[in-house]
């Protein structure tokens, strides 16, 4: 991974403004004060991610299945090892990229790293969106609940980056299978 073209919500601001020749005006100043309030919070809860991440995805992954048990029949997308482990991969690469954008607190460098051609590729492989959407949502409520235990509250912002990557799939293609 080529890091120094991974870009943080500070270094995207002064980039756009030097671009503009602009001094930062009052919301750039807002999104910067923004960015420095929520950091606790977001560290928080990449620590969490990368203290806890193979909890997370078990934890996520069982409720998916749960709710869709077909996924792992016969026929089913999770069926056969070799697909579910390349579905559990699939969770913690998900998970890996959302700490990433959580410390930038920037969900843009997901677009790159993530969300770009993914979706032609699941379509390729027979892959559906839908449930792929619903285990983002769930590795998301899993961070949540996780930081509410450790008495950081619910925090949308922690959100972000999974919001952002299940707007970026869409609910394209929302079969079980």
């Amino acid at each position: 991974m080529d890091l120094h073209v991974m870009r943080d919500a500070i270094t995207g601001l002064i980039g756009r403004y030097d671009q503009l020749g602009r001094y930062f005006d009052r919301d750039a100043i807002d999104r910067i004060s923004s960015y420095f309030a929520q950091s606790q919070l977001r560290l928080a809860a990449a620590e969490i991610i990368n203290r806890d991440a193979a909890d997370i995805v078990r934890e996520a992954s069982r409720r998916l299945f749960e709710g869709d048990p077909e996924l792992l029949l016969p026929g089913g997308n999770a069926y056969t090892t070799r697909r579910l482990s390349a579905c559990l991969r699939d969770m913690d690469y998900f998970l890996r990229y959302a700490s990433y954008a959580l410390v930038a607190g920037d969900p843009s460098i997901l677009n790159e790293r993530v969300l770009n051609g993914l979706d032609d590729t699941y379509k390729s492989l027979g892959v559906p969106t839908g449930p792929t959407v619903r285990s983002i949502n769930l590795l998301g409520d899993v961070v949540s609940e996780r930081l509410e235990e450790a008495g950081l509250g619910p925090a949308e912002v922690v959100r972000m980056p999974f919001n952002h990557m299940v707007r970026g799939l869409g609910a394209t293609n929302l079969r079980a299978r």
